[in-house]
């Protein structure tokens, strides 16, 4: 579906275009064509590639979908893939964004997403210096809209791991807090998978050699670079604290089944002495003196409840009970 298709020039929006007038503005001095699409189909693809004379393996990949973030420079032409991260019911969905950067215009396709970039355009609009700089800016700025979305969800999840930091100690919480503190492992490895690839991708837009149509924006690529170094950084970061949360945890549970497992013995300690003088007396051997003695079965029962008697408080000084 396109969303809108707007002709700039020195700057300035001059006018939007029809699809099919796309390659006369390109025709024209100083000029540059910025579209944006949604869930593009290969019909409207295939006409954009004629217009705009798209690289055939980028518009396969865009059409494909389920890539992976990058950057790839095509002769003339840049194509970049990037990740949009959105959070529905507890659960990380992950879209994209398709940029196709040439001389004298810039075609972005959003897949599988709700975000927009309205608010890149009228930024971009309100700056008409910068936008006088053409499409590698607002490459930039998409590009940097981005990563700016990737922030609240570092934010949100160092919310998430301070809370469960909280609860490692709690008394029989151990396995709950391990099957949440994956839950969190999963969505930092979604947000890692956007970020890292497009960290490496963003260095080549602003050191070495540079692709033209960037060249005069690698100022602003650069700083783009600098906020996904300190996204990947925090999500490292993360990661680590997971893994040693998921390490107490499981060791709170050996733990918890360490001490179940020392009262299980410490009754069974006590219950074996009852059992042993019981089956002592249980044997019904004829001279047993104390099976005739009057005062047999009170003392029999006396010594075996002073035995448990002293076995639990030897067990209850030592905490196994």
């Amino acid at each position: 579906m396109l969303i809108n298709c707007i002709a700039y020039q020195h700057g300035r929006r001059l006018a939007n275009v029809k699809v099919e007038d796309i390659s006369d503005y390109l025709l024209k001095p100083d000029c540059f064509v910025w579209v944006a699409l949604k869930d593009a189909t290969p019909d409207e693809m295939a006409q954009m590639k004629e217009e705009f004379r798209l690289h055939e393996l980028a518009v396969e990949d865009a059409n494909h979908g389920h890539q992976r973030p990058k950057v790839e420079e095509y002769d003339d032409e840049v194509f970049a893939v990037m990740h949009l991260i959105e959070e529905v019911d507890n659960q990380m969905v992950v879209g994209e964004v398709h940029a196709f950067v040439g001389r004298n215009y810039i075609l972005s396709v959003r897949n599988r997403s709700q975000q927009d970039f309205l608010g890149v355009r009228a930024r971009c609009e309100r700056e008409p210096k910068m936008l006088a700089k053409g499409s590698g800016y607002v490459f930039y700025a998409l590009m940097d809209a981005v990563v700016d979305r990737y922030f609240p969800f570092i934010e949100k999840l160092e919310t998430e791991l301070e809370a469960m930091e909280e609860r490692i100690f709690t008394r029989g919480a151990a396995r709950s807090n391990i099957r949440r503190l994956y839950r969190l492992k999963r969505k930092v490895t979604v947000l890692k998978h956007a970020v890292t690839p497009l960290m490496e991708a963003a260095g080549k837009l602003h050191s070495g050699r540079v692709p033209p149509v960037c060249a005069n924006s690698r100022d602003y690529f650069r700083d783009v670079f600098d906020h996904l170094t300190r996204i990947n950084a925090s999500l490292d970061s993360i990661r680590d604290t997971i893994a040693t949360a998921i390490q107490v945890n499981l060791s709170m549970v050996t733990i918890d089944q360490t001490e179940v497992s020392k009262r299980l013995a410490a009754w069974a300690g006590i219950f074996a002495v009852a059992t042993a003088f019981a089956g002592i007396w249980g044997m019904n051997f004829v001279h047993m003196p104390e099976l005739q003695w009057e005062y047999g079965y009170p003392l029999a029962i006396g010594l075996i409840a002073a035995s448990c008697g002293l076995l639990y408080w030897r067990f209850k000084k030592a905490r196994w009970l």
